[in-house]
């Protein structure tokens, strides 16, 4: 028993599984209360489910439109996570291969954008979103998310420089066009960091709030995020029904997290670990 204990637990073990359990409470919380009725879950709230109740998830797919909402989630994630990366990384090119003052500056300029919160120009976007007649339009928010490539552009700066510059004057010589040198030879050398950037992205836009919740008005746009909470009643609020379509919201991206971790610390640090 003494040798399991040495071999499966450490001493850092011990501090880490109840921090765990901390987390993980809310968690586990959430997920037993959409197997409860409303009863259930106001008179014994933490407690495992008496039996099996499906009749939360039932009422979701009758009331609310959650297919049309992850539709519309998974339509928005896909297309602006594929501009991003395009863009982001096509920026970071002549950033990273044809270093000069001016590429430097606007290196600079898109990293100041991080010191600006969203909220301090929030009024100024809905009112440039307006005036492009983007609102409550699916492909506005495309647009209005593809902007949002600093992160991508940053992280794909710090990766190409690592890149030997012989391999772009090599094809050069050749007589390979920029576009060619760009989508052929450096784009899929940047597999690690486009994996790290695109799971970032997706996190950002599948969980997004603030934005669709203002520029999304219509039901026939609505977001999984939105359907949350436009469950949340002013004066009363089905619980276990709000929980259930939180979880439904969570569900998805919470796979794609697991099967993709590993990849954000390999992508991150593989600019450094090269050259």
């Amino acid at each position: 028993m003494k040798a399991f204990l040495k071999r499966h637990f450490t001493l850092s073990d011990i501090f880490i599984l109840p921090i765990c359990a901390v987390f993980l409470y809310p968690f586990y919380f959430l997920v037993i209360s959409t197997f409860k009725t409303l009863k259930e879950v106001s008179y014994n709230p933490t407690a495992f489910p008496t039996s099996l109740y499906l009749g939360n998830y039932a009422e979701v797919f009758q009331k609310t439109p959650i297919l049309l909402a992850f539709r519309n989630t998974l339509f928005l994630t896909l297309c602006s996570v594929l501009l991003i990366v395009i863009i982001g990384e096509m920026a970071a090119y002549p950033i990273s291969f044809n270093e000069n003052k001016f590429n430097n500056g606007v290196l600079v300029y898109l990293m100041l954008g991080f010191l600006v919160p969203f909220q301090a120009i929030l009024l100024s976007l809905f009112e440039v979103m307006q005036g492009l007649k983007l609102l409550d339009n699916l492909l506005g928010m495309v647009v209005f998310y593809a902007n949002g490539s600093a992160l991508t552009v940053f992280l794909a700066v710090g990766y190409m420089r690592s890149i030997p510059r012989e391999l772009n004057e090599a094809a050069i010589v050749d007589g390979a066009g920029v576009g060619r040198i760009f989508f052929t030879i450096i784009m899929p050398l940047m597999k690690p960091i486009t994996t790290t950037s695109i799971i970032f992205n997706t996190m950002w836009i599948w969980n997004d709030f603030i934005a669709p919740n203002i520029f999304l008005n219509s039901r026939a746009n609505t977001t999984l995020v939105l359907e949350v909470f436009r469950a949340k009643g002013q004066f009363t609020t089905n619980w276990p029904s709000f929980m259930t379509l939180s979880v439904l919201t969570i569900f998805p991206i919470f796979v794609f997290y697991c099967f993709m971790q590993k990849h954000i610390i390999k992508g991150l640090t593989a600019g450094a670990v090269k050259g």
